[in-house]
């Protein structure tokens, strides 16, 4: 039996999507862009923030630009990241049942290390003694590079061998290779389990308390 479990945040324990597209729009609205519907941004989270914008912003936009728009959307989302954000369905009820069997859990996510911690602190005081963000200002490499997983399981006391890793995008499950652990899909984020499949996951759960008889 595993003794370790390291979650994605954004579409696996947090339903994030609504605070990111209304941070995504709000940026777009100040740059004079068209707005995002609810289902692109769903498509473009996983690699971070200056990626979502990217992605969000007209092809061909200048790098100053993109630049501006991740100062207007870090400010914008540092204030508004909990407005509508709310754990999944099942969540709070697999993590106390993650405590109760002594399994350590950690949260390694692309998002902003200060939402990390911030939504942490909120949703998981207590329970997730690691939360890890992306933070590449400091050379910690973000997912799917393993750096921020072997970062958590150093903080935990623990190794790939005896760890899984859950999270619900194709970030996820290269993330999962890279460091060498068992990856653990979700169907309830922000992929489809056709294209989970297609990128090669082969467990997915349906429930968050099917995770106890996958361990």
């Amino acid at each position: 039996m595993k003794n370790t479990v390291i979650f994605d945040l954004d579409g696996t324990l947090l339903d994030t999507l609504d605070d990111l597209t209304n941070s995504a729009n709000y940026t777009m609205d100040c740059l004079g862009c068209p707005a995002r519907t609810r289902s692109e941004i769903r498509s473009f989270v996983g690699n971070g923030i200056l990626v979502l914008l990217r992605k969000a912003l007209p092809k061909g936009t200048e790098e100053e630009t993109v630049q501006k728009a991740l100062t207007i959307f870090s400010q914008h989302y540092g204030a508004h990241c909990n407005d509508l954000t709310k754990p999944y369905q099942g969540i709070p009820e697999l993590i106390r049942a993650l405590q109760k069997k002594n399994i350590k859990t950690a949260i390694v996510s692309n998002k902003p290390d200060f939402a990390v911690k911030e939504l942490a602190s909120i949703y998981f005081k207590g329970t997730m003694p690691v939360a890890i963000g992306e933070n590449e200002s400091a050379g910690i490499r973000k997912k799917p590079a393993p750096d921020t997983v072997f970062k958590a399981l150093e903080l935990l006391g623990s190794t790939a061998e005896e760890s899984v890793y859950v999270g619900d995008s194709e970030v996820d499950i290269d993330t999962a290779r890279n460091a060498r652990m068992d990856a653990i899909l979700c169907s309830w984020g922000f992929r489809d389990e056709d294209f989970l499949r297609s990128k090669g996951a082969e467990i997915i759960l349906h429930e968050p308390l099917d995770l106890l008889g996958v361990l």
